[in-house]
Protein backbone atom coordinates (compact mmCIF):
# COMPACT_ATOMS: atom_id res chain seq x y z
CA UNK A 1 0.00 0.00 0.00
CA UNK A 2 0.96 3.79 -0.64
CA UNK A 3 -0.29 4.88 2.46
CA UNK A 4 -0.36 3.52 6.28
CA UNK A 5 -3.75 1.71 6.70
CA UNK A 6 -6.54 3.05 8.80
CA UNK A 7 -10.10 1.38 7.98
CA UNK A 8 -10.86 -2.08 7.21
CA UNK A 9 -13.79 -3.18 5.31
CA UNK A 10 -15.41 -6.68 5.96
CA UNK A 11 -17.86 -8.81 3.79
CA UNK A 12 -19.96 -10.96 6.24
CA UNK A 13 -21.36 -13.95 4.23
CA UNK A 14 -18.45 -16.07 3.06
CA UNK A 15 -15.98 -14.17 4.77
CA UNK A 16 -16.62 -13.08 8.49
CA UNK A 17 -19.01 -15.57 9.68
CA UNK A 18 -19.24 -19.21 9.22
CA UNK A 19 -21.76 -21.52 7.76
CA UNK A 20 -23.73 -21.21 10.81
CA UNK A 21 -23.84 -17.05 10.52
CA UNK A 22 -21.84 -16.42 13.52
CA UNK A 23 -18.64 -14.91 13.42
CA UNK A 24 -15.25 -16.95 13.37
CA UNK A 25 -13.81 -16.29 16.75
CA UNK A 26 -10.18 -15.70 16.01
CA UNK A 27 -11.34 -13.30 13.23
CA UNK A 28 -13.92 -11.50 15.80
CA UNK A 29 -11.05 -11.43 18.13
CA UNK A 30 -8.70 -9.78 15.55
CA UNK A 31 -11.43 -6.96 14.56
CA UNK A 32 -12.01 -6.14 18.31
CA UNK A 33 -8.51 -5.47 19.12
CA UNK A 34 -8.24 -3.33 15.58
CA UNK A 35 -11.54 -1.24 17.36
CA UNK A 36 -9.15 -1.08 20.73
CA UNK A 37 -6.53 0.23 19.02
CA UNK A 38 -8.49 2.98 17.21
CA UNK A 39 -8.77 1.68 13.42
CA UNK A 40 -11.82 2.22 11.70
CA UNK A 41 -13.67 -1.19 11.05
CA UNK A 42 -16.58 -1.44 9.18
CA UNK A 43 -18.89 -4.32 7.70
CA UNK A 44 -19.60 -3.72 4.22
CA UNK A 45 -22.47 -6.45 3.17
CA UNK A 46 -25.39 -7.66 1.22
CA UNK A 47 -27.72 -8.17 4.02
CA UNK A 48 -30.12 -5.70 5.32
CA UNK A 49 -28.97 -4.37 8.40
CA UNK A 50 -31.57 -6.62 11.16
CA UNK A 51 -29.24 -9.03 9.50
CA UNK A 52 -26.03 -7.47 10.43
CA UNK A 53 -26.67 -6.49 13.37
CA UNK A 54 -25.40 -8.75 15.81
CA UNK A 55 -22.47 -9.22 14.48
CA UNK A 56 -22.28 -5.43 14.44
CA UNK A 57 -22.99 -5.56 18.37
CA UNK A 58 -20.44 -8.91 18.93
CA UNK A 59 -17.24 -6.85 17.32
CA UNK A 60 -18.32 -3.67 19.15
CA UNK A 61 -18.44 -1.63 16.12
CA UNK A 62 -19.77 2.49 16.28
CA UNK A 63 -18.92 3.74 12.78
CA UNK A 64 -21.28 3.66 9.66
CA UNK A 65 -22.24 -0.02 8.39
CA UNK A 66 -22.49 -0.58 4.51
CA UNK A 67 -26.51 -2.85 4.18
CA UNK A 68 -27.86 -4.17 1.36
CA UNK A 69 -24.44 -3.87 -1.56
CA UNK A 70 -24.16 0.10 -0.54
CA UNK A 71 -28.22 1.13 -0.64
CA UNK A 72 -28.18 1.62 3.71
CA UNK A 73 -25.62 3.07 5.24
CA UNK A 74 -26.32 2.92 9.21
CA UNK A 75 -24.42 3.94 11.92
CA UNK A 76 -23.21 0.90 14.27
CA UNK A 77 -23.39 3.40 17.24
CA UNK A 78 -27.44 4.62 16.72
CA UNK A 79 -28.51 2.39 15.03
CA UNK A 80 -30.10 4.78 12.77
CA UNK A 81 -29.99 5.88 9.27
CA UNK A 82 -27.52 7.41 8.04
CA UNK A 83 -27.82 7.31 3.90
CA UNK A 84 -30.68 5.11 2.15
CA UNK A 85 -30.31 4.73 -1.80
CA UNK A 86 -33.63 3.52 -2.43
CA UNK A 87 -36.30 3.00 -5.63
CA UNK A 88 -39.58 5.13 -5.35
CA UNK A 89 -43.21 5.68 -6.50
CA UNK A 90 -44.11 4.63 -9.66
CA UNK A 91 -40.76 3.32 -10.33
CA UNK A 92 -41.84 0.78 -7.76
CA UNK A 93 -45.25 -0.04 -9.60
CA UNK A 94 -43.09 -0.88 -12.44
CA UNK A 95 -41.11 -3.24 -10.55
CA UNK A 96 -44.27 -4.99 -8.88
CA UNK A 97 -45.92 -5.17 -12.56
CA UNK A 98 -42.83 -7.04 -13.60
CA UNK A 99 -42.65 -9.61 -10.56
CA UNK A 100 -46.32 -10.06 -11.37
CA UNK A 101 -45.84 -10.92 -15.08
CA UNK A 102 -42.96 -12.96 -14.56
CA UNK A 103 -44.08 -15.06 -11.19
CA UNK A 104 -40.99 -15.75 -9.76
CA UNK A 105 -40.28 -15.94 -5.98
CA UNK A 106 -40.28 -12.40 -5.10
CA UNK A 107 -38.80 -10.87 -1.67
CA UNK A 108 -39.09 -7.26 -1.17
CA UNK A 109 -36.49 -5.45 0.93
CA UNK A 110 -37.94 -2.28 3.03
CA UNK A 111 -37.78 -1.06 5.82
CA UNK A 112 -35.25 -3.26 7.21
CA UNK A 113 -37.60 -5.92 6.98
CA UNK A 114 -38.14 -8.55 3.57
CA UNK A 115 -41.50 -9.96 2.77
CA UNK A 116 -42.88 -12.29 0.75
CA UNK A 117 -45.74 -14.57 0.13
CA UNK A 118 -45.73 -19.01 0.34
CA UNK A 119 -44.38 -19.17 -3.67
CA UNK A 120 -41.02 -17.96 -1.51
CA UNK A 121 -41.12 -21.15 1.07
CA UNK A 122 -38.89 -23.43 -0.62
CA UNK A 123 -36.31 -20.24 -0.78
CA UNK A 124 -36.87 -19.07 2.44
CA UNK A 125 -33.51 -20.68 3.75
CA UNK A 126 -31.48 -19.10 1.00
CA UNK A 127 -33.07 -15.48 1.94
CA UNK A 128 -34.06 -15.01 5.60
CA UNK A 129 -30.45 -14.80 6.70
CA UNK A 130 -30.46 -11.24 5.15
CA UNK A 131 -33.01 -10.06 8.12
CA UNK A 132 -34.07 -11.28 10.88
CA UNK A 133 -37.60 -9.59 10.44
CA UNK A 134 -39.06 -11.81 7.88
CA UNK A 135 -42.72 -11.53 6.98
CA UNK A 136 -44.76 -13.65 5.21
CA UNK A 137 -47.57 -12.27 3.24
CA UNK A 138 -50.84 -13.38 1.83
CA UNK A 139 -49.78 -12.36 -1.99
CA UNK A 140 -45.99 -10.42 -1.97
CA UNK A 141 -46.97 -8.10 -5.15
CA UNK A 142 -50.20 -6.84 -3.68
CA UNK A 143 -48.68 -6.06 -0.55
CA UNK A 144 -48.57 -2.33 0.62
CA UNK A 145 -44.74 -2.24 1.05
CA UNK A 146 -44.59 -1.72 -3.07
CA UNK A 147 -45.78 1.79 -1.73
CA UNK A 148 -43.47 2.72 1.18
CA UNK A 149 -42.51 6.33 1.59
CA UNK A 150 -38.73 5.46 1.99
CA UNK A 151 -38.49 3.47 -0.92
CA UNK A 152 -37.68 -0.28 -1.82
CA UNK A 153 -34.14 -0.82 -0.80
CA UNK A 154 -34.24 -3.51 -2.92
CA UNK A 155 -35.89 -7.11 -4.66
CA UNK A 156 -34.66 -10.52 -4.64
CA UNK A 157 -36.18 -12.85 -6.93
CA UNK A 158 -35.78 -16.86 -7.31
CA UNK A 159 -37.14 -18.99 -9.55
CA UNK A 160 -36.30 -20.82 -13.15
CA UNK A 161 -33.94 -19.53 -15.51
CA UNK A 162 -36.63 -18.12 -18.22
CA UNK A 163 -38.62 -16.43 -14.32
CA UNK A 164 -35.51 -14.78 -13.52
CA UNK A 165 -34.89 -13.90 -17.39
CA UNK A 166 -37.95 -12.32 -17.99
CA UNK A 167 -37.59 -10.00 -15.04
CA UNK A 168 -33.93 -8.97 -15.90
CA UNK A 169 -35.23 -7.89 -19.67
CA UNK A 170 -38.56 -5.85 -17.88
CA UNK A 171 -36.41 -3.98 -15.80
CA UNK A 172 -34.00 -3.27 -18.45
CA UNK A 173 -36.17 -2.26 -20.71
CA UNK A 174 -38.23 -0.20 -18.35
CA UNK A 175 -35.86 0.84 -15.49
CA UNK A 176 -32.63 1.12 -16.64
CA UNK A 177 -32.31 4.96 -15.67
CA UNK A 178 -33.17 4.02 -12.20
CA UNK A 179 -32.15 0.48 -11.30
CA UNK A 180 -29.67 -1.98 -11.48
CA UNK A 181 -30.19 -5.32 -11.68
CA UNK A 182 -28.53 -9.18 -11.53
CA UNK A 183 -28.96 -12.24 -12.30
CA UNK A 184 -27.20 -15.42 -11.41
CA UNK A 185 -27.30 -19.50 -10.54
CA UNK A 186 -28.15 -19.87 -7.06
CA UNK A 187 -25.35 -22.27 -6.55
CA UNK A 188 -26.88 -24.07 -2.80
CA UNK A 189 -30.65 -25.14 -5.22
CA UNK A 190 -29.82 -26.73 -7.96
CA UNK A 191 -31.36 -25.29 -11.13
CA UNK A 192 -32.46 -22.38 -9.44
CA UNK A 193 -31.65 -18.73 -10.54
CA UNK A 194 -31.24 -15.65 -8.82
CA UNK A 195 -32.11 -11.99 -9.51
CA UNK A 196 -31.50 -9.26 -7.40
CA UNK A 197 -32.38 -5.30 -7.77
CA UNK A 198 -31.58 -1.88 -6.17
CA UNK A 199 -31.34 1.67 -7.13
CA UNK A 200 -28.97 2.65 -9.63
CA UNK A 201 -25.50 3.99 -8.44
CA UNK A 202 -24.87 2.22 -5.10
CA UNK A 203 -22.46 -0.78 -4.73
CA UNK A 204 -19.83 -1.97 -2.24
CA UNK A 205 -17.25 0.19 -3.47
CA UNK A 206 -19.38 3.24 -3.29
CA UNK A 207 -20.06 2.01 0.43
CA UNK A 208 -16.48 1.79 1.17
CA UNK A 209 -15.93 5.55 -0.61
CA UNK A 210 -18.70 6.72 1.40
CA UNK A 211 -16.94 5.45 5.25
CA UNK A 212 -13.55 6.57 3.72
CA UNK A 213 -14.84 9.90 3.20
CA UNK A 214 -16.87 9.95 6.54
CA UNK A 215 -14.04 8.70 8.54
CA UNK A 216 -11.67 11.45 6.21
CA UNK A 217 -9.16 9.22 5.18
CA UNK A 218 -8.33 9.00 1.41
CA UNK A 219 -9.45 5.54 -0.30
CA UNK A 220 -5.73 4.35 -0.34
CA UNK A 221 -6.07 3.92 3.03
CA UNK A 222 -8.70 1.44 3.09
CA UNK A 223 -8.18 -2.43 3.39
CA UNK A 224 -11.07 -4.44 2.18
CA UNK A 225 -11.75 -8.69 2.25
CA UNK A 226 -14.66 -10.28 0.72
CA UNK A 227 -15.54 -13.41 -1.47
CA UNK A 228 -18.27 -13.12 -4.01
CA UNK A 229 -18.82 -11.34 -7.06
CA UNK A 230 -20.47 -8.59 -5.32
CA UNK A 231 -17.56 -7.85 -3.52
CA UNK A 232 -15.57 -6.56 -6.50
CA UNK A 233 -16.43 -2.96 -6.41
CA UNK A 234 -15.34 -2.62 -2.78
CA UNK A 235 -12.27 -5.00 -3.64
CA UNK A 236 -10.97 -2.70 -6.60
CA UNK A 237 -11.48 0.44 -4.76
CA UNK A 238 -9.21 -0.27 -1.70
CA UNK A 239 -5.93 0.10 -1.26
CA UNK A 240 -5.04 -3.22 -0.16
CA UNK A 241 -7.39 -5.78 -1.55
CA UNK A 242 -7.86 -9.67 -0.37
CA UNK A 243 -10.97 -12.53 -1.63
CA UNK A 244 -11.47 -15.56 -0.24
CA UNK A 245 -9.62 -18.79 -0.88
CA UNK A 246 -12.90 -20.50 -1.59
CA UNK A 247 -13.69 -16.99 -4.11
CA UNK A 248 -14.32 -17.29 -8.05
CA UNK A 249 -11.66 -16.52 -9.97
CA UNK A 250 -13.47 -13.46 -11.40
CA UNK A 251 -13.19 -12.38 -7.55
CA UNK A 252 -9.74 -13.67 -7.19
CA UNK A 253 -8.46 -11.07 -10.30
CA UNK A 254 -9.85 -8.12 -8.76
CA UNK A 255 -8.50 -8.40 -5.15
CA UNK A 256 -4.52 -7.64 -4.74
CA UNK A 257 -4.51 -10.40 -2.65
CA UNK A 258 -5.67 -14.31 -2.32
CA UNK A 259 -6.24 -15.32 1.07
CA UNK A 260 -5.29 -19.52 1.51
CA UNK A 261 -8.41 -19.42 4.19
CA UNK A 262 -11.88 -20.29 3.20
CA UNK A 263 -14.94 -19.48 5.35
CA UNK A 264 -15.13 -22.73 6.56
CA UNK A 265 -11.95 -23.03 8.73
CA UNK A 266 -11.90 -18.75 8.83
CA UNK A 267 -9.10 -17.16 10.02
CA UNK A 268 -8.36 -15.25 6.99
CA UNK A 269 -9.84 -12.03 8.38
CA UNK A 270 -7.02 -12.45 11.41
CA UNK A 271 -4.07 -12.99 8.85
CA UNK A 272 -4.95 -9.83 6.86
CA UNK A 273 -5.14 -7.88 10.59
CA UNK A 274 -1.96 -9.39 11.59
CA UNK A 275 -0.46 -8.63 8.08
CA UNK A 276 -1.52 -5.27 6.81
CA UNK A 277 -2.02 -3.87 10.27
CA UNK A 278 1.14 -5.69 12.59
CA UNK A 279 -1.51 -6.79 15.38
CA UNK A 280 -1.83 -10.61 16.26
CA UNK A 281 -4.63 -12.43 18.06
Amino acid sequence: MKSSPKLIAVDLDGTLLDAHGNPHPRDADALRALVERGTHVSIITGRLYSGTRASVLTLGLSGPTGCVDGSHMVSAATHTTLMHHGIHGPHCESLRRIFERAAPATFVFARDAIVYDETGDPYLGYVATWSSDVQRSVRVVEHAVWEEREGITAVVAVGTADQISEAASGIQDELRDVAQVAMFPIRRILGAWGLIVRALGGNKGSALEWIAEHHGISIEETVSVGDWLNDIPMLTKAGRSFAMGQAPDEVKNAATDVLPETSDEGGGVARVVEEVFGVRV
